[in-house]
């Protein structure tokens, strides 16, 4: 009698296996979909595997409130950023480096750049001059063959990025009563261009332009910046790093009463020493200036 009532119930519970192994195959057969190739709106091919607008949609946070009463103490300090640091590699990504970017930017006029060796932004350089700054113009002399006649032609020398080496930064440290706490603001930003000899021999290095941050933020927030992670989705903005201050840097200049560079008066590991010290002292003061 037992193993009657038993048959029926072991029956149904191998019909009700059935049915879900029959559903379970169903559902993970393969579709005949495919992925369509992505196309961008002048149809030439997309070199991605999805279109991507985080970055293009990306806001710039507003800094908070400050009124010059809340400031206790202020100090201007200028950096210089060199790009063959490892943390510094990024600046010179080869698809997209800084200074392309904010020349690019310059020549399109979507960024107001400044006389280079004016680091005060009271001088706009026009397009004009910024395209004379940036690029040389050759001479070339020119045979006809035929004719024997000599022809003089001009040629613009293309802009090699490549040599951008190092960035200057000017920035001001202030001490904030409000929040009580030691605070940044990046005021400007200038790539140093090596210039060379014929022969490719270094001779010096000039700044190309100075840039406002303050105006260049929303456009920076709008560009990618490569991490040394390596992960391509990730979505850090070059605003991004220079808020996180995600780069290496050296100070060759604070604010004094002659005006005048680290390397003015000490050279060597003595110059390295006092650009350690003024970095010390800028975190020291946030400790003294608390009261306990």
């Amino acid at each position: 009698m037992k193993l009657l009532l038993f048959m029926p119930a072991t029956r149904v519970r191998v019909c009700l296996g059935s049915l879900l192994l029959s559903a379970c195959l169903v559902s993970a057969q393969p579709t005949e979909v495919t992925d369509p190739i992505p196309l961008d709106p002048s149809g030439v091919p997309l070199d991605d595997i999805t279109n991507r607008a985080v970055i293009d949609e990306h806001k710039v946070l507003t800094y908070a409130p400050l009124r010059e009463s809340d400031i206790l103490w202020e100090k201007r300090i200028w950096r210089v950023i060199d790009l063959r640091e490892k943390m510094n590699f990024p600046f010179a990504y080869p698809p997209a480096p800084l200074a392309q970017i904010f020349g690019e930017a310059a020549f399109n006029g979507d960024l107001r750049v400044y006389d280079p060796e004016d680091d005060h932004f009271s001088k706009p350089m026009s397009i004009e001059a910024l395209t004379q700054s940036l690029f040389k113009n050759d001479t070339l002399m020119t045979i006809n063959v035929e004719t024997g006649e000599e022809t003089v032609k001009v040629v613009r020398n293309e802009l090699n990025w490549e040599n951008v080496k190092r960035f200057r930064l000017k920035e001001s440290w202030f001490f904030d009563t409000r929040t009580g706490t030691l605070r940044f603001r990046i005021l400007g930003i200038a790539p140093l261009m090596n210039v060379t000899n014929s022969n490719g021999d270094f001779l010096y290095e000039r700044p190309m332009f100075w840039v406002h941050y303050p105006t260049a933020r929303p456009m920076l927030a709008r560009q990618k910046a490569y991490t040394l992670e390596g992960n391509l989705s990730a979505t850090t903005t070059w605003e991004d790093v220079f808020e996180m201050r995600h780069f290496a840097s050296v100070v060759y200049k604070e604010n004094n009463p002659y005006d005048r560079r680290i390397e003015d008066y000490l050279t060597g590991v003595d110059g390295l020493m006092e650009a350690g010290r003024i970095k010390d002292a800028l975190f020291n003061l946030e400790h003294d200036l608390w009261q306990w």
